[in-house]
């Protein structure tokens, strides 16, 4: 994979390949916008980028919290209640 971060037309399924791989991607992005030293057109695309990430990122969490419920509900409270 040889593609620019900086493509701004990005299809949803090209975020990240995963959670861990967004995140670290979100965390160096935040990094390079705090330290002061990208030009704005750069500054702007990496917090557009971040957006996206942060998006994902969130989706994947709600996603993963409703399967833990679901297990919650059918397999924890039945071995528990005997």
């Amino acid at each position: 994979m040889t593609r620019s971060s900086n493509t701004k037309n990005a299809s949803s399924d090209a975020i990240a390949p995963s959670y861990e791989q967004a995140l670290m991607e979100l965390e160096r992005l935040v990094a390079d916008m705090e330290a002061g030293q990208l030009p704005l057109d750069q500054l702007l695309e990496s917090y557009r980028r971040g957006a996206e990430l942060l998006g994902f990122c969130r989706s994947r969490l709600q996603a993963v919290e409703q399967q833990v419920k679901v297990l919650e509900g059918e397999g924890l409270k039945q071995w528990g209640e005997s």
